[in-house]
């Protein structure tokens, strides 16, 4: 392709990812909240008509459980959508950080008082079975992250709160191994999660050039 054309090429691009830019601009962050929820809403009503199959709650636990994974992916995503791409959704993070928190606690809470429901073998389970200790692991390292994602933590920590944050990272590693312990057999779609979470972590990382003075 010759240079100029690839050129006019780049710069429609770009016009269309600025369109997309101001049309982002204009849509509401409850609307992300709402369209976002509503699947939480709809999973329960299935499983309380039996629209969820033979064990409703497994079934239950595993939508909860990939939504939270498939938000945990998207917030992962933004800032290389916004690197290289263009593409800005920075006023949706926070909203899609603490939605993937919900859906997270929902999925716990789902297995504590639906699935295990007995305190003793809740403690057990989490101590002897590596899917649920790394499960377990994940949520409480998402604590910190939605107690801090406010203005107020952000004012207070400064530097500190980028960093603690970074404990995302973590956290969707730990979400895609837990997914792929608590798969029986080989599947595919979390080998998927997770060759797409080090795919994002890989993008996200940039080598720090060091300046040789002659």
């Amino acid at each position: 392709m010759p240079a100029g054309a690839t050129g006019q090429c780049l710069l429609r691009m770009m016009g269309v990812t600025e369109q997309i830019n101001v049309a982002l601009r204009r849509v509401p962050v409850w609307t992300i909240w709402l369209m976002t929820g509503a699947p939480a809403v709809w999973t329960f009503y299935l499983g309380l008509t039996g629209g969820l199959g033979a064990e409703p709650i497994k079934a239950l636990e595993r939508e909860l459980g990939e939504t939270a994974l498939q938000l945990v992916i998207l917030g992962l995503g933004i800032t290389p959508l916004r690197r290289y791409l263009g593409l800005n959704l920075i006023r949706f993070r926070r909203a899609v950080g603490l939605l993937a928190f919900s859906y997270v606690c929902l999925h716990l809470l789902v297995w504590l008082v639906l699935d295990v429901q007995i305190l003793a073998q809740i403690w057990a389970d989490i101590l002897k079975r590596p899917y649920v200790t790394v499960g377990f692991t994940a949520f409480l390292l998402m604590i910190p992250l939605a107690v801090t994602s406010n203005d107020l933590s952000l004012r207070r920590l400064g530097p500190r709160w980028r960093s603690l944050h970074r404990l995302t990272y973590g956290v969707a590693v730990l979400g895609a191994v837990h997914f792929i312990w608590l798969s029986k057999g080989f599947q595919i779609e979390p080998l998927v999660y997770l060759a797409v979470i080090l795919g994002l972590l890989g993008l996200r990382w940039r080598p720090k050039l060091r300046i040789r003075r002659a």
